[in-house]
Formats: C-alpha cells, sequence, structure tokens
C-alpha cells in the first residue's frame, strides 16, 4: 500500500508533541475506517497518542469524528428526555439493569446499548441472556421502537454504530494502549452519544475491581468524559463509586439477573440498591425531571417500592422476545446444581477484598470469558456473605460458590487469598465518592 503522506505528518505532529486540528483528526479517523490506512501508521498514531496524549479540544474531536463515522440513531421527538448511564465496569455491577425501567417508570426514556463481560468484569448483555430467549441484538428500527413503546431498552452494539470505535479498539488490544485516557475516553463517548440521548450519567468506577486502580486515575476519566459533554453539547454528570468490594451480594449472570429483580422489587441488597436511586436521581435530574438530587431520590425509591420498575422490566423483556414468566419466578433462572461454603480461616474483620480475584474466580468456574469467544455458563456465580469492615469467627461463611463443578479447586483458591482479615475493627467502605459534572450544571 502507497504511504499516505498527510497521515505521515499527522503521525509526525503527535510524535512531537503538536496539537492536531480538527480536520486532521477527522481526515485521519475517515481514512482508516474508509481502509485507506494500514493498521501500522494507526498503531503508530496510537502509541503517540497514549505517550504525548491530547488536549480537551482533540479529545472532543476525535470522539465527534468516531461518532459520524457510522450511524448515530434518530428517535421520536415524542416522550420524555433521553437518558442514559454508563459503568466503567465492575464485579457484581449490575445497575443498568434495575436502572433503565426505573428511569422509564419515572417518565425518561433510556435508549443503552451494552456491552459484554470480558477480563474480571461481567457484562449487562450477558446477565440479561440469562433469561430465556431474551434477545440484545435489534436492528435500529427495533431498538427505536421499544424505546418508544416501553421507555427503555437495553442492546448490543450493532456493525453500523461507530466503526471507527471498532477499529481503533482492536489495534489498542494488541499495541499496549488500552490506558490510554485520550482513547479510552473517546471510545467510551463515542458509542454512548451513538445512541442518540440528551445526556449521560458515567458511573466511574476505581478500586481492586475496576479498570481504573486509584481514585485520581479514575477522576481524570471522569474529568475528561464530561469536557467531552461540554465540548459536544451534551449534559453529562460523573460519579466516582468504589470497587474494592463486590457490589450487592450476588456475581453471576443468572444470579445477579435475580438480585436485580429483588431491587426492582425494593428488596435488594443496600449498597445496589443505594447505588441504583443514586444514580437514577442523577439522571432525573439531568432529564429535567427532577429539581434536586433529593426529589429525584424519592422519585426513584418510589418507583421501585410501588412495582412500577419491575412492571416496566417486565415490559421490556417482554418487547425483547424474553421470557417473563422467570421475572415473576426467578428460581425458574438458569441454576447450577452444585453449592459450595467457603469458610473463615481464623477469628478477625475484613479488612480487605482483591475485588479482581473474585471476578477472575467467575472466570474459572466459567461464568466469564478471558476471549469473546469463550462460551458463558449462565448458571454458576459467587454469592458473598460478607463486606469490608464486617466482624467473623473462624470457620463462619463467607461466600458460596454456585457450582457445575468445573474449577471449583482453583475458585475456592481464588476466593479465598482475595479476603484480607485483621485483628482490629476496620471502618466500612463508602461507596460513592465524588460528583463532577458540566461547567454549565455547576
Amino acid at each position: 500500500m502507497r504511504i499516505n503522506l498527510h497521515i505521515l505528518k499527522i503521525i509526525e505532529k503527535k510524535r512531537d508533541k503538536l496539537g492536531l486540528t480538527q480536520q486532521e483528526i477527522e481526515y485521519l479517523v475517515q481514512q482508516y475506517v474508509a481502509g485507506a490506512v494500514p493498521d501500522y501508521q494507526i498503531a503508530a498514531f496510537l502509541m503517540a497518542t497514549c505517550i504525548n496524549g491530547m488536549s480537551e479540544e482533540e479529545i472532543s474531536w476525535l470522539t465527534s469524528a468516531m461518532l459520524h463515522s457510522g450511524e448515530v440513531i434518530e428517535h421520536n421527538a415524542l416522550g420524555g428526555p433521553l437518558v442514559d448511564k454508563h459503568s466503567t465496569g465492575g464485579v457484581g455491577d449490575k445497575i443498568s439493569i434495575p436502572l433503565a425501567p426505573a428511569m422509564a417508570a419515572c417518565g425518561l426514556r433510556v435508549p443503552m446499548i451494552a456491552g459484554r463481560g470480558l477480563g474480571h468484569t461481567g457484562g449487562t448483555l450477558d446477565k440479561l441472556e440469562s433469561i430465556p430467549g431474551f434477545r440484545c441484538e435489534l436492528k435500529s428500527r427495533e431498538y427505536q421502537d421499544v424505546v418508544e413503546r416501553v421507555g427503555c431498552v437495553i442492546m448490543g452494539a450493532t456493525d453500523k454504530i461507530v466503526p471507527a470505535d471498532r477499529k481503533f479498539y482492536a489495534l489498542r488490544d494488541v499495541t499496549a494502549t488500552v490506558p490510554s485516557l485520550a482513547l479510552l475516553s473517546s471510545s467510551i463517548m463515542s458509542k454512548k452519544l451513538a445512541e442518540g440521548i440528551d445526556a449521560l450519567v458515567l458511573d466511574v468506577k476505581f478500586g481492586s475491581g475496576a479498570f481504573m486502580q486509584t481514585k485520581n486515575d479514575a477522576k481524570s476519566l471522569a474529568h475528561a468524559m464530561v469536557a467531552i459533554g461540554d465540548h459536544l453539547g451534551k449534559k453529562v454528570t460523573a460519579r466516582l463509586t468504589n470497587m474494592d468490594q463486590p457490589l450487592g451480594r450476588m456475581v453471576g449472570n443468572a444470579l445477579e439477573i435475580a438480585e436485580s429483580i429483588d431491587i426492582l422489587k425494593g428488596s435488594g441488597p443496600k449498597d445496589s440498591t443505594d447505588l441504583t436511586v443514586l444514580l437514577g436521581a442523577e439522571m432525573l435530574l439531568l432529564g429535567n425531571m427532577a429539581t434536586s438530587l433529593a426529589e429525584g431520590r424519592k422519585q426513584v425509591e418510589e418507583a421501585l417500592s410501588s412495582g412500577r420498575a419491575f412492571n416496566k422490566f417486565v415490559e421490556m423483556v417482554k418487547a425483547q422476545g424474553g421470557n417473563i414468566e422467570v421475572l415473576h419466578q426467578p428460581s425458574k433462572l438458569p441454576q447450577a446444581p452444585n453449592k459450595i461454603e467457603i469458610l473463615a480461616s481464623d477469628d478477625g474483620f475484613v479488612e480487605a477484598i482483591d475485588c479482581r480475584s473474585i471476578g477472575l474466580a467467575l472466570n474459572v468456574l466459567g461464568g466469564g470469558r478471558c476471549q469473546l469467544t469463550d462460551t458463558i455458563d449462565h448458571s454458576v456465580g459467587i454469592e458473598a456473605l460478607i463486606k469490608i469492615g464486617d466482624k467473623l469467627e473462624k470457620h463462619q461463611p463467607m461466600f458460596l460458590l454456585h457450582t457445575n463443578g468445573k474449577g471449583v479447586e482453583e475458585a475456592k483458591s481464588r476466593v479465598l487469598h482475595a479476603i484480607s482479615l485483621c485483628p482490629h475493627p476496620v471502618t466500612k467502605s463508602e461507596l460513592c465518592h465524588d460528583r463532577i459534572t458540566n461547567k454549565n450544571l455547576l
């Protein structure tokens, strides 16, 4: 292939820490999607960007160029505001599943495009596919129709949505450029804005089970994504949340659907319910459906306690082909035949939980994947019976493995090594931390 000298000049500028123009970034993205630029040149550009970074303007231009590399979904103007939520991923993070119908019950429209699990974090689509018949792969017209009829939809990305991101990400994965703040934030935001939304709430996680290990790194990512919203005229708010222990009680696909049903009926674990309410309040505030976070919280709590949120979930699942009988009888969801207790080896207080190890233990049981082509066992999982700060007695159950017999000993070892006990009381972890929002929303 003949070398494109204009692309070479763009690479040289980024290598030399010079700013790129909007036209240069748009040209690079357009040419790569069209197949006119070889992977090795884009790999050089990605590495230069990873090392030297980008300005806020450059990141916003890159996001916009990626966003418009494919289809940007448009919705009927009738109905409530279009608001979505995105999480950077964690262990036991099933919040999207109860949150979308809760918001629809409050009058928002939630056109959610979600992903699959990879590595130690679970995927919303894998969890929903625990429901027999549930269809995650919808055409754009079906997706729009469900949003208009039900108020919420959760589906996977189509080939027509942000094709530039798929091409960039495939290269980032093999060129050690995944952690780049500019590339990561533009990847997330281009995919979310392609949904045709008016506003977005971000749940940016940090800790042992998160992609961003430190709070400072999570804050940097949150600021970068909120700044993209500023530049592209979208209302965006980010909350930093702690992922140093599993969220809720259940880790595993069908188990997390059952817990989501509990949340939707107002009887879920406190931490996962609290986060659902908080993020829902933020969404209602951005969608002008509440005048304050306190008012938003009351609306979400009422939607959950009244059963309206659960009823909306039933509507969504039915619209996407799922068997709604299992929603009314969660015992009919896939269930593993064996349950194995993991006991405390000594007396003490729970000082730390290596959340990443818990997620990897689920993979060993068959409930996660290391490659996108791996098959998921929806029935297996890990049930957390403890939280950081809890006082334990020797031989007290800490976790319950739901297994089909695969990888049990390795999973037990990973879970046992994930727990740190100490002899003195430990302060319980705070779940929700900083709030970062658009300049025009402060």
